[in-house]
């Protein structure tokens, strides 16, 4: 079987800033990342691509993309906020293209010298946000299934879900929970959630099943994987007519764990370092 090419990294450098004049001059990573595969043309193979097939989680696109943006955040074309919108910058607004090969070695120079005066550069800090992510995916996909899914209902209540109870019966048609999300002290849903502890992409086919068993039974559905989504699943989860199904993927999730300090400490001391506690997870 023919290996699969993907886009280099400094291809998506121009698709990311008409993708950001295209939202308004500002987006999230998942709204700039869409619109750049829409310019781009990308097929659904090369979407689906992972970054590392052992572990699951990051696709190769979204991996590169990722660099896309910390290049032209270094080139002064972007700027982000600690909720994770990213933005034109002044420069990047006046800005129609960039050389790519200018781009590249601006950035390499930067680094070069940052590294000379042994200051921490954005290799080091990409480098830095890899270890914890292995380490705490490694933690997870490790943990026993019950301790798991004991885990995903302590990172609903810390997000504002109420009676929120671990089922996970048999023939329960892969539902391992149910909770009630409350909006402003005044909407209340029905949630019945299903975690999976997989490394590789949840199909369009597990939606529908999830889906299947939840019907009447709930107001929506949130499927929690350590993996990722095929784009068909993305589509089936939000298709019209259903009952909607929210989507957690493994970056989501290792993100809502940090920002929910869960077993994930963090501590700046000029750059940001990241712990996590395996014991804490032991401990579930």
């Amino acid at each position: 079987m023919a290996e699969i090419s993907v886009p280099t990294f400094d291809t998506f450098m121009n698709p990311t800033i008409q993708a950001l004049k295209d939202l308004g001059g500002s987006g999230t990573i998942e709204e700039i990342n869409s619109r750049v595969i829409e310019l781009t043309g990308l097929t659904d193979a090369q979407i689906e691509v992972p970054h590392d097939p052992d572990k699951g989680g990051q696709t190769e696109v979204e991996y590169r993309l990722a660099w896309t943006r910390t290049y032209l955040k270094k080139y002064d074309v972007l700027e982000n906020s600690s909720r994770g919108v990213w933005a034109l910058t002044p420069k990047g607004r006046q800005l129609d293209r960039v050389n790519p090969k200018t781009v590249r070695q601006f950035v390499q120079q930067q680094m070069k010298e940052a590294r000379a005066v042994a200051e921490q550069g954005a290799l080091d800090e990409v480098e830095a946000e890899a270890t914890w992510r292995d380490k705490l995916l490694d933690t997870l996909l490790n943990m026993e299934p019950a301790a798991f899914e004991r885990l995903i209902q302590r990172m609903l209540r810390e997000s504002g879900f109420i009676q929120v109870e671990v089922t996970g019966r048999s023939g329960d048609g892969g539902i391992d929970g149910k909770g009630i999300m409350r909006l402003g002290g005044l909407l209340s849903f029905h949630v019945l959630f299903q975690c999976k502890r997989y490394r590789g992409a949840v199909t369009a086919s597990q939606v529908r099943d999830f889906r299947g068993a939840m019907v009447g039974r709930a107001d929506k559905g949130l499927l929690v994987t350590t993996g990722n989504f095929t784009k068909d699943a993305v589509g089936e989860a939000t298709r019209d007519g259903a009952t909607a199904i929210d989507l957690i993927d493994g970056d989501q999730l290792l993100d809502k764990l940090k920002e929910l300090a869960l077993g994930v400490q963090t501590r700046t001391i000029e750059v940001e370092q990241v712990t996590v506690n395996r014991e804490w997870f032991a401990g579930i």
